[in-house]
């Protein structure tokens, strides 16, 4: 296996654009502005490739033949509606199609290097759209790369795919898809279906018929913070993925679980975004022989937040971690002010936050997020031959 960390970027995967809508692509320019102005892609050992678009025989791995045929007609009509199309979540747009496309051909070039022992990491932080179901788009996303990317791994012989979600929303369609098949396990951190989109995620989704124990979900309640996010990742994430033994880990990595996400309620900075990196790549040191695919995926605050973290992303797939209090160069700092004029421009890494937490006890008074580690381990753990109770376990 090869050493080296593949980056799949190309400028033309900013085509993917809603216009006057939330999912911007200008958080993606700038996470590669700042990565390219902190040396981060030019690191030995890192390769930029440059993709290509999926085709329908990927896309109908995991997509309906009728779905996609919408997409491509929907730019062509005005008035088209249906399909989840033609809504303020998700607007039709020119090339549609084409730029959701390359989007998950880029998430399968990643996940094909890692498979083939050209990379030992590959990274799309372009890519993480995960609610995207087989016949219809949904909350900003037209087509699921990462399921796209986890049936192409299949295709390839994969047996077990580890996919952990750490966005502040279920991820639904990765689940969905998957939901029946024993062979991947998907596990979602999120906040609480309760409270917001889209309204799945709870602890009693384990898995369909024949896959019972192959969903783990993880529903927290607002206003957690790094201590208790940190402490639900580590009460059940570690646990679920060494009983499944995966052969590869996909990760969606949206940043949008931070304090400053205006389409969110939990308080996350990117010091606890940062620790939570550097946890999916030990487990995939520990589990895959370091076999990680990673993806973006939400994240709202376009300047002050999604850009440091996918940098500190693109850091620890690619070598060592950046220093949290590192400055941001003056460079990236103008680019960032001309592109958005007025908004807060961060001139550190870091929000200046400890991430650490307190392990996870069975005993004890309970807070909201105890209750919810508790309430996750026992729908699921024994589904995997784990104790619930166990904090070995």
């Amino acid at each position: 296996m090869s050493e080296d960390t593949v980056v799949v970027w190309d400028e033309a995967l900013l085509a993917y654009d809603m216009g006057d809508h939330p999912l911007d692509p200008v958080r993606v320019e700038l996470t590669v502005a700042l990565a390219r102005e902190l040396g981060v892609l030019d690191r030995p050992g890192v390769r930029v490739i440059t993709p290509g678009p999926a085709d329908d025989a990927l896309l109908t791995r995991v997509h309906d033949p009728r779905f996609l045929a919408a997409v491509r007609a929907a730019p062509r009509d005005p008035l088209f509606a249906g399909f989840g199309m033609g809504t303020s979540d998700n607007p039709v747009f020119e090339g549609m199609h084409e730029s959701s496309a390359l989007i998950a051909g880029a998430t399968v070039a990643a996940a094909e290097a890692v498979w083939r022992g050209e990379a030992r990491r590959a990274v799309n932080v372009a890519g993480g759209l995960h609610h995207a179901m087989p016949g219809r788009a949904s909350g900003f996303c037209v087509y699921n790369d990462p399921a796209v990317a986890i049936a192409r791994l299949l295709d390839l012989g994969a047996q077990r795919v580890a996919y952990v979600d750490v966005d502040v929303h279920h991820g639904d369609g990765v689940q969905e898809i998957f939901y029946r098949d024993p062979r991947v396990l998907t596990v979602s951190l999120h906040e609480t279906p309760l409270a917001l989109f889209p309204g799945t995620g709870f602890p009693d989704e384990t898995g369909g018929p024949g896959a019972a124990g192959s969903a783990v979900n993880v529903p927290l309640p607002p206003g957690v913070d790094d201590a208790g996010w940190q402490r639900a990742f580590y009460a059940i994430v570690p646990s679920v993925l060494r009983a499944f033994r995966p052969q590869i880990l996909v990760t969606q990595c949206g940043a949008d679980g931070h304090r400053d996400d205006p389409l969110a309620d939990l308080h996350l900075s990117v010091d606890g975004q940062r620790a939570t990196y550097l946890a999916l790549r030990a487990l995939a040191d520990e589990l895959c022989e370091g076999r990680w695919v990673a993806t973006g995926g939400g994240g709202y605050a376009l300047v002050e937040v999604v850009p440091r973290a996918w940098t500190h992303l693109l850091a620890v797939a690619t070598g060592d971690a950046i220093d949290p209090a590192t400055l941001t160069p003056p460079g990236w700092r103008r680019l960032a002010a001309e592109r958005r004029p007025g908004r807060e421009v961060p001139l550190r890494m870091t929000d200046g936050v400890d991430p650490t937490y307190r392990p996870w006890q069975p005993t004890g008074e309970p807070n909201s997020v105890d209750r919810a580690i508790a309430a996750s381990r026992k729908a699921v753990f024994p589904l995997l031959g784990l104790d619930p109770h166990d904090p070995r376990d």
